[in-house]
Formats: C-alpha cells, structure tokens, sequence
C-alpha cells in the first residue's frame, strides 16, 4: 500500500485539480466526467437537505468556474455581491429617482466590467488608427462567461424594477443563480425567474428527468466531439486560414462546414448544459430549434440561441421602444439591436459587421411582409415555397458566419473572390475523394439536422423506457465510443471567447 502511494505524483494531481491557463474543466473533458460523477454522488446524498445541498452545489460552481479563469472568480463574485445589494434596495426603495438610480448603478457594474475586460483592446486599437503616437495596450485576459453571467444578472435586477420579479430571500440564494455551473460559461442566459422559483423547492429528480438529461448530454457530446470537432480540425480551419489556396467550390464547402460546425457546437453545449441541469432538478428554457429548418430570418432568430434572442428582444428592444414607435425607428430599434448583439459576441468590426447584416436582414424581411403580406396556396405550391424559403434563409445565415469565423476582411475578400471567380466544380469528385470522412461528417450532420423532430422525439422516448442499467451501460458504451473516434486534440468551444 506505501509504494502506491509513494509512486504518486501529487504535484501532478496539484496541477490537474488547480487553475491552469488553457486547461478549463470542460463538459466533453474525462476530470469533468470524474469530478461530476464525484459531485453527484455527494448531491444525492444531501438532497434532502435544501440548504447543505445549495453549498454543495455552490462550491462546486465555483470551483468549476475558478478551473476556467482562476483568479477572475473574484470578478462573478463582485457581481453576486453587488446584485443581491442593489437587488433589496431597489426592492424597498419607493422614489422613482432612487430606483432609476439603483438600476443605473447596476448597469453601470455589469456593463462597466464587462466593457473593461472585453472591448479595451478594440477601443485603444481604433483609437491608434486615428493618431501619430499609438497609445500602449496592456495584456487584458477575458475572464470566461463573463458575457453570459453578467446579462443574468441584469435581467435580475430590470424584472424587479419592471416588478415582475422578488429579490431573492437571502445572499445564499442569489450566489447559487448566479453561480450554478451547467449555463455559466456559454449558456443558456437563464433568467432569474426561470430559476430562482426552483432553487428551494424540493428536489424531484423523475425517470423522464433522468432519461432526457441523459439523452441530452450524449446528443450534446456527439454534436460536439464527433461532428464539430472532426470537421473543424480536418477542414473548416484549413480553409478559413488560407482561402487563397483553396477553390471557390472548397471554399464554399468551408462555409457549409463552419456553419454546420457552429451549430453543432454551440447548440452541443446547451445541449450538455440542460442536460445536466435535468440531472440536478432544474429545468431550463430551449436554447436551439433546428434553426436551419427556419423559412425567413425572422424565424431563424426564434429558434437560435432563443435564450439570448429573447432576451435582447426583452430588455433591449423593448427599452429601446420595440415597435411601439414610428416604423422607422421601429427599423432603427431592430437594426441597433443585432449591431448590439453582434458586438456582445466579441470585441471585433467583423462581429458588428456580423450583427448589421443580420439586423438589415431583419428590416427587410419585416418590410417585405409589410407590403406583401403571407398567402395561402396549394400544398403542393406552398412546400415548393417552403423549400425555397428554407434554402435562401440557410444561405443568407451562411453569408453571415464568414463574417463571424473570418479573422480579418482580407480573409472574407479572399472567400468571396475565390467563389466567384475561381470555383471549379469539376474539382467535386476530387473534393470527397480527398475528405471523405469530412464529407461524410458534414451530409450526416445536415441529415441528422432536417430529419424530423417527432424522430429524436421517438428515440429519446425508447431511451426513457429502457432500464437504469440497461441506461448506464448504454451510456458507458457511448462514451468509449466517442472516446475512440474523436479528435485527440481538444478544441474548445466556439462560444467560449464570448
């Protein structure tokens, strides 16, 4: 037994189980399948007691979240502390200039920070561009999640102004909304009155909840791990990172790749986060609904992120007037708002460049159904549509995502020149003989995306049904699976910079 332990490398573990720069404690990761297994076990033990259950869960958030940005916790907590603060202010006061004021002085924490640690270096660069004598930019590390934990507890603070929300009872509570580790780093953007009402309520696990939460993870774990990365290794990097060498058909094929890549990615990590939510008694809003399927740009952004596409709509462009203007600043609001929401996406012009196309896509999908309003048609005629519709809005998001993956203008110049003037169809055949697990990748991926939701529905039902063993070891095999066929590399998610 004492040569076991004295072959151990503690300092080893140390490192594991301590911050470590590019090192984050992801979902798809084995430690976060160990930890969590760790942790569930203790949560279930203490499930019966609301309070030492809620500490539980707190320190593991929190040691969860120190694991991706180490002494930036100090920053989630900041805003925990003055939140819960402002939050029973706000609540009491009776003065409609003290709970402006409140309000104001939240917004100005969260949006303060957030536009510190996130835009600095986008500020000071423009800046440079204008003058002689460039200003010097200090290193600034962006703390993770810091987009998402900040518009949760903003939105904290505007539904107990707009009094559609109480503040939480006490601080214990507040930290554990804030905190709670499945949608802090990339989501979803769960709001306070999502959540709050279940945190004390007693923990009822059901075998639907158990079986869903189950079946999400792994759809999550495959989207990510199988799909994403595979294609994103293997292809989808290659050619953003050098357009010029590639054909325009290539090229094209990049583009499907990336916007295949970030759906699956995305979408897999709410997945895992609902998932595991489920598994712990939480329920938590839809993050993703096919939203390829999606037959306008309209539709498309309520069935993407709709957690964050909600809440733009709700404490943005509402307060901004939504469409209870005149309809050209009814046009402004929705265009100012996807600028906005491109810009919370990340501290780049090609960002705002991604968010003004989508919010003139908008405008001008909503004046088009202004002067031609929908009609009925045949059914024949109207799936006809249907197709066309679904196929011109894939391609408009499409337009979009090169501006979102692209690392410079040069790169999205390069795309565009390389499709319209050096396209090369004939190179197809060479294309799939030269990826043919990529191909492969990218027609089942959009296969497993048009397939008919009742289908996923049906198969997650069996799932359900099945017995717990019949369950875990499913799981077991699935994961040996993936474990086997995925990328070595580890590449984390796309979302996480934001």
């Amino acid at each position: 037994m004492n040569n076991i332990f004295n072959n151990l490398d503690f300092s080893k573990l140390g490192e594991i189980l301590t911050y470590t720069q590019n090192e984050p404690l992801m979902f798809n990761s084995g430690l976060f399948l160990f930890l969590f297994t760790g942790f569930l076990v203790i949560y279930r033990l203490v499930s019966r007691y609301t309070t030492s259950r809620m500490i539980i869960v707190i320190i593991f958030s929190l040691y969860f979240y120190y694991k991706w940005s180490g002494i930036y916790l100090l920053c989630l907590l900041l805003i925990a502390i003055s939140d819960y603060i402002i939050g029973c202010k706000l609540h009491k006061a009776t003065s409609f200039n003290a709970r402006k004021l409140y309000v104001a002085t939240s917004v100005i924490i969260n949006i303060g920070m957030l536009c510190y640690f996130k835009y600095t270096t986008l500020i000071i660069d423009t800046i440079n561009t204008f003058i002689s004598r460039p200003l010097e930019l200090w290193e600034i590390a962006l703390p993770a999640g810091i987009s998402f934990f900040t518009f949760r507890s903003l939105s904290y603070i505007i539904d107990i102004y707009r009094k559609k929300l109480q503040p939480t009872k006490n601080f214990l509570d507040y930290l554990f909304f804030l905190s709670f580790f499945p949608p802090l780093i990339a989501g979803p953007v769960v709001r306070a009155s999502d959540m709050i009402p279940q945190i004390r309520r007693r923990l009822e696990v059901s075998k639907e909840m158990f079986a869903e939460g189950l079946y999400l993870i792994m759809c999550g774990i495959f989207k990510k791990s199988i799909i994403s990365d595979y294609i994103c290794i293997n292809f989808v990097d290659r050619i953003f990172d050098a357009p010029a060498l590639y054909t325009g058909l290539e090229n094209l094929f990049g583009i499907y790749g990336y916007t295949l890549q970030i759906y699956c990615d995305f979408s897999g990590y709410s997945d895992m986060a609902i998932g595991i939510a489920l598994l712990l008694g939480f329920r938590f809003p839809k993050n993703f609904d096919s939203p390829y399927k999606s037959t306008s740009i309209t539709e498309f952004w309520r069935r993407w992120h709709i957690t964050l596409s909600s809440w733009l709509r709700d404490y943005l462009y509402i307060s901004l007037g939504g469409n209870r203007v005149p309809l050209w600043r009814n046009y402004f609001n929705l265009f100012i708002t996807m600028v906005i929401g491109g810009l919370w996406h990340g501290a780049s012009w090609l960002f705002i460049l991604w968010g003004a196309w989508h919010g003139l896509m908008l405008v001008l999908h909503k004046a088009y159904r202004r002067f031609f309003p929908l009609r009925e048609h045949k059914p024949f005629i109207s799936r006809i549509l249907n197709t066309v519709n679904i196929l011109f809005t894939f391609h408009i998001v499409a337009i979009g995502w090169v501006f979102f993956r692209a690392d410079s203008l040069t790169i999205v110049k390069d795309m565009v020149t390389q499709i319209f003037t050096q396209f090369h169809p004939e190179v197809l055949m060479q294309f799939i003989n030269g990826y043919p697990y990529v191909t492969l990748a990218i027609v089942s991926g959009y296969i497993l995306h048009y397939t008919p939701h009742e289908l996923s529905l049906s198969i997650q039902r069996v799932f359900e049904q099945t017995p717990l063993v019949l369950k875990a070891v499913f799981f077991a095999i699935f994961i040996y699976l993936v474990l086997q066929v995925s990328s070595s590399e580890v590449v984390p998610f796309i979302y996480l910079q934001f």
